[in-house]
């Protein structure tokens, strides 16, 4: 018995077969084409779909549902995609279309949710029966599991934890709010603000980083630099946690939660990035210490847990 789960992100589509276990069996994937009609790209889907439901046939498994978990507003109950920004869609109806298309059941749910919900079950949340999930990737989403279940708020649209304001006026972000937890606490925003910091600072060990070339600048060069002792960079890096850690504290007075995991390419820091959180929480904390500490951790599931989360749907 199996479930596929399928992930829909702005520039790809990625699906799996994934079993009650939360192992993969089997992936497909293929890019998104800019230029294309919502019609168009799930046309393309399910086509591919088609393909690997009959190639999960052939390996004797049954297939149960279809999970999709999708970027932007989703309304979870009816199946629509509300609006997507990254992929430009608008009101469609996509558990209607994939249904009639391949025979099966669908659900789905937003992007950030799908991933919770894979590392609750099957990743580093899954000895947890509360916990938010935060992604520090291009922009900040999130997730929230309340014993056990996912909290998904009116219409699907609750939990978009990168955009609660941290700084009342600060800078411009992509929702068209100023000062997001996003506008400063993804890999977007720690980009840009290492470039910022090297131009005010020729001398920083972040331009040899970089090979002199600030169109290389990534979310790793301040850590790095930091790393090494270079105190322009140690500034860039104690801003950011800064503005991350209010972020976890501000989750941490509202859920309370037994953990805060961490996933996206930032988390990838690992211990050093868990550490200086750990420090500035227990420095600046309200509702963080406690017999029933927050624990902040790192995501186990990697680029996999949206497609593992969507098939949990109907694991």
């Amino acid at each position: 018995m199996v479930a596929i789960g399928i992930d829909i992100g702005g520039t790809s589509i990625k699906g799996a077969a994934v079993n009650k276990e939360g192992l993969i069996i089997d992936t497909f994937s293929f890019m998104v084409n800019q230029g294309n009609s919502s019609d168009e790209t799930i046309s393309t889907l399910c086509k591919e779909l088609n393909k690997f439901i009959t190639k999960i046939k052939n390996k004797n498994k049954d297939i149960i549902g279809i999970g999709i978990g999708c970027a932007g507003a989703i309304n979870s109950a009816l199946g629509i995609v509300d609006y997507s920004n990254n992929l430009g869609w608008d009101n469609v109806p996509i558990k209607e279309m994939v249904e009639k298309a391949t025979g099966f059941k669908v659900r789905i749910t937003n992007d950030a949710n799908a991933a919770t919900i894979g590392e609750a079950k099957f990743g580093a949340g899954k000895e947890y029966s509360s916990l938010v999930l935060l992604t520090l990737g291009t922009g900040v989403g999130g997730g929230v599991i309340i014993n056990h279940q996912l909290f998904e708020g009116n219409e699907g649209k609750g939990t978009e934890l990168g955009h609660t304001v941290i700084n009342f006026d600060g800078e411009m972000c992509t929702c068209g709010r100023r000062g997001c937890l996003e506008a400063y606490a993804s890999a977007t925003a720690l980009i840009r603000n290492t470039k910022r910091a090297m131009e005010t600072d020729p001398t920083s060990l972040m331009w040899s980083l970089v090979d002199g070339d600030l169109n290389k600048v990534d979310g790793r060069v301040a850590f790095d630099a930091r790393r090494a002792g270079d105190t322009t960079a140690s500034k860039v890096v104690n801003d950011y946690i800064f503005y991350l850690g209010e972020g976890i504290l501000n989750l941490c007075n509202i859920f309370r939660p037994d953990a805060i995991i961490l996933s996206g390419g930032i988390a990838n820091e690992g211990k050093y990035l868990l550490d200086l959180l750990e420090e500035y929480c227990q420095t600046n904390h309200y509702g963080y210490t406690g017999a029933s500490k927050t624990k902040i951790d790192k995501a186990i599931l990697g680029y996999n847990a949206g497609m593992i989360g969507a098939a949990a749907l109907f694991l």
